[in-house]
């Protein structure tokens, strides 16, 4: 299948406002038939360029021009012998202009070799007869000579230039229109593509604020009810410490906090657009992303239909589909990426076949962002950067992503026991600033260890009740109650088995007679 359909089909796949910018790859594609037409009726078709058109060999003679829209001068110690042709692409204001560039001498037969010259490296020379035609063509162009006996400097014609040092050197100019017309067709293509990335940039970044207050309101903790009481050194006995889980209390505090961990959890662990273990880190490319998403989507659907998961506000499904939403644009942008390059690298090199004229403009891709562009990457501002360094656009709106929205519900990975690893409820901050939870600390002073398991301190021994972190188990209280609940109760039955031991008792359980 011609890749033409291929691009086709795969554009019908994206949204209407990705499509809808997209590079005219079949238009590009009829531009390169004029550029052939336009060459054969210089007499330079590609059929005769194809065999002779050779780069400059590597390490023989190439030098850097610092000005690459001058004309390239003779060299007074290398003198240009015999015709030559270069294809060279002249950055004139806002676009380049491809054009034929003709060294000849006047008493210089159409079929002489020319010689081997020291050109930029940013020229091909074409070393073949020059046709008889484009001679004519430059002869009868020619004015005469001026005052001094030197030819013209610039001698304008409808279609070329006529430009040399002495009257039997000259230059002929011709300018390609319909390779102007291919490149100027490409680059408004890339710049409009590039406009409309920003728009959608500042639409995505709009909605990602909004969502993170919607989020923010729906996931509120117990704070936020009147049933809220803080503990205090003060007034609180550690020992006599518990969370509260009586229904009416819980059917006043309308929150989705626990859900919207629940799926940050199932998130994170998807890796949908990064790889973050040892087997596999960096950007996923778009067939494991597609099915990562797809997989993640699928879970949530299942958890939702089979009660699992249960969404108490109205706010909070509207939410989980807009956080769909935006995950889906990245990848559809990521899917647009590979796409549009690989679009252009073929029209490009369709290009360089069909006409014999390898030479392109380097192109800024409008999926890149540079740091310096604060006005096209609002998120970098997040970030410290170089202002030299570049990042693909879906990189830094997943970054966005995740740098926005997960922090707004806390994770118990960051406040566990590193002992237990569950939440450290009822936190014993040893003096070396340590954390662990009330019950390993106990089973540690009991076997007599004095070191802090981190950093070996002799801090285990000394803890008392004045090691209780209270501003931390406020907060543990405040945004884990289903997790301290559950490390409460399994902290009191532990402590029961561990009293029925030492009476010589052994633990079984309720048994039912």
């Amino acid at each position: 299948m011609h890749f033409s359909k291929t691009y086709a089909q795969l554009l019908l796949t994206l949204p209407p406002e990705l499509r809808e910018s997209a590079i005219q790859y079949r238009q590009l594609k009829k531009i390169i038939n004029q550029i052939v037409a336009e060459l054969t009726s210089l007499g330079l078709s590609p059929d005769v360029l194809q065999g002779v058109v050779q780069p400059p060999p590597a390490g023989k003679g190439k030098q850097r021009d610092d000005s690459p829209n001058k004309s390239p001068a003779p060299d007074s110690s290398h003198p240009l012998v015999g015709p030559r042709v270069i294809y060279e692409l002249a950055h004139v204001s806002d676009h380049f202009e491809p054009r034929l560039r003709l060294y000849f001498d006047e008493d210089a037969l159409p079929s002489q070799p020319s010689t081997s010259t020291a050109l930029p490296p940013s020229h091909l020379t074409i070393s073949l007869p020059i046709p008889q035609s484009v001679f004519q063509l430059a002869s009868s162009s020619s004015a005469p000579p001026n005052g001094d006996g030197q030819a013209p400097l610039s001698v304008n014609g409808p279609d070329l230039a006529i430009q040399g040092p002495s009257s039997s050197s000259h230059e002929l100019i011709i300018p390609l229109a319909s390779d102007i017309v291919f490149f100027r067709t490409l680059s408004e293509a890339l710049e409009s593509l590039s406009a409309n990335l920003v728009t959608k940039r500042a639409e995505f970044e709009s909605t990602l604020q909004e969502l993170s207050q919607v989020i923010s309101t729906a996931s509120r903790p117990s704070s936020s009810t009147s049933t809220f009481h803080p503990y205090s050194p003060f007034s609180t006995d550690p020992a006599t410490i518990s969370v509260s889980s009586s229904p009416l209390v819980l059917a006043h505090h309308k929150s989705d906090l626990d859900n919207w961990r629940q799926i940050f959890q199932s998130y994170v662990e998807a890796d949908i657009f990064q790889g973050h273990t040892e087997k596999f880190r960096g950007e996923r490319d778009v067939e494991d992303a597609e099915a990562r998403l797809a997989a993640f989507s699928a879970n949530l659907q299942e958890r939702l239909a089979s009660g699992a998961l249960k969404l108490k506000l109205k706010q909070s499904r509207v939410a989980l589909k807009t956080f769909v939403e935006l995950n889906t644009f990245v990848l559809d942008l990521r899917k647009f990426q590979h796409v549009t390059s690989e679009a252009t690298r073929k029209i490009l090199k369709k290009h360089a076949k069909r006409t014999a004229l390898p030479l392109s403009p380097d192109l800024a891709s409008p999926f890149t962002v540079t740091a310096d562009r604060q006005d096209r990457a609002v998120v970098l501002a997040r970030s410290t950067t170089r202002s030299n360094e570049s990042f693909p656009l879906s990189l830094l709106l997943v970054q966005a992503l995740t740098e926005t929205l997960l922090p707004i519900i806390p994770h118990v990975d960051d406040y566990s026991c590193v002992i237990c690893t569950n939440l450290a409820f009822k936190p014993i901050r040893l003096r070396c600033s340590h954390l662990f939870c009330v019950r390993c600390l106990v089973k540690l002073q009991k076997r007599g260890e004095e070191h802090c398991p981190m950093c070996r301190a002799p801090t285990v021994l000394s803890a008392d009740r004045s090691n209780v972190d209270w501003a931390l188990l406020n907060f543990m209280k405040d945004w884990f109650p289903v997790e301290a609940r559950k490390k409460l109760q399994q902290n009191e039955r532990e402590a029961a088995e561990e009293e029925m031991k030492e009476l010589g008792l052994e633990y079984r359980g309720c048994i039912l007679m």
